[in-house]
């Protein structure tokens, strides 16, 4: 009798890292079932392109998660459901406390309950703050600046104390800018309202947007536009796999930062896209935003080191070639009603 393979649950799996994550699970061999509540994700990309079960709830739900525990014999829990709208959560702070924290604290509550004591964790570089070093290395003091990424800072806290408590033994991945699709345009992002970069400029590729706007030129870099740093969504998705491992195997709690360790500027995806896409983009200039730190570079030199992290599309290039390609594919539609294709 062949033995089963590991089911892992993956809460936030219909939505844009999740979904990838979902998919390089099960190209490691896992089976995966996916708690979703579809506010972000979709059900589309969940059922008919990655098969999984797919249980429509909230983390906030304790009988729900409760039976989903009973039901299926879960090793380890990938958490990526959560709200990660910045200015929102300075507008509606409860919105990001009630989901991002009290539906946490539920779902590690049923956790322990269930003896599942292996959690891994999509946190955010948002935790730091304002940087006073780059590139950000994960001993850097977290001072964030905002209600989501208190939310997520405060997780992260409640995480060491329940390692401590009840043994539940937890992998922290601090995330820079996620971008890019699946390579083989099977999955990509579909953010509504969408307020990433690299699909909004994708987005006047396609003629869906007038223009793309580039928020301050006078910040203190190489061409006067901020600096971030941009990580392949699929790259993102196999450090998860490695971090679950790294649980499985060594059964201890660890944080990692997920980037890039290469700042690209404003400017320079907007001009990769243009060779990307072949089209000239209207490009205008907008004063800063409030809060926008001139440059977000993490090292990543931990993962590499300690989870064998090697990603496969560092290069800008192919990051917005796979996002156009889905973008492309999603949004046809929309882009044909505008004459653009």
């Amino acid at each position: 009798m062949s033995q089963q393979p590991p089911t892992i649950l993956v809460t936030g799996g219909a939505g844009y890292i999740g979904s990838h994550t979902v998919l390089a699970l099960q190209n490691a061999g896992y089976r995966v079932v996916v708690l979703d509540n579809l506010v972000y994700g979709h059900r589309d990309l969940a059922e008919q392109v990655l098969g999984v079960d797919l249980i429509v709830g909230h983390t906030s739900d304790r009988a729900l998660l409760d039976r989903l525990f009973q039901t299926y014999s879960i090793e380890a829990v990938m958490h990526f459901a959560a709200y990660a709208y910045v200015g929102e959560s300075v507008e509606n702070p409860a919105k990001y406390y009630e989901n991002n924290v009290v539906g946490t604290l539920a779902l590690l509550e049923a956790m322990v309950a269930a003896n599942v004591n292996k959690l891994v964790f999509s946190s955010t570089c948002a935790t730091y703050g304002i940087p006073t070093t780059v590139p950000i290395p994960e001993d850097h003091p977290q001072h964030p600046i905002n209600p989501y990424g208190n939310s997520k800072w405060m997780v992260e806290r409640i995480l060491g104390d329940f390692d401590t408590a009840y043994g539940l033994k937890s992998v922290c991945f601090r995330y820079f800018n996620a971008a890019g699709a699946d390579p083989q345009g099977r999955l990509g992002e579909d953010h509504t309202p969408e307020t990433h970069l690299i699909p909004l400029v994708l987005f006047a590729a396609l003629g869906i947007r007038d223009s793309v706007s580039i928020f301050g030129s006078d910040y203190p870099t190489y061409d006067g536009t901020c600096v971030r740093d941009y990580i392949h969504v699929s790259d993102l998705a196999d450090a998860h796999v490695l971090g679950l491992a790294y649980l499985r195997q060594q059964e201890t709690s660890n944080v990692f930062n997920l980037g890039n360790g290469n700042g690209f500027s404003v400017r320079q995806v907007i001009d990769t896209a243009k060779q990307v896409t072949g089209v000239d983009l209207t490009v205008k200039s907008s004063d800063r935003r409030p809060g926008d730190p001139p440059m977000l570079v993490g090292s990543a030199s931990k993962a590499k080191e300690i989870l064998n992290w090697q990603p496969q599309y560092a290069d800008l290039q192919s990051i917005i070639a796979h996002a156009w390609q889905w973008h492309q594919k999603r949004h046809s539609a929309l882009a044909a009603s505008t004459g653009k294709t």
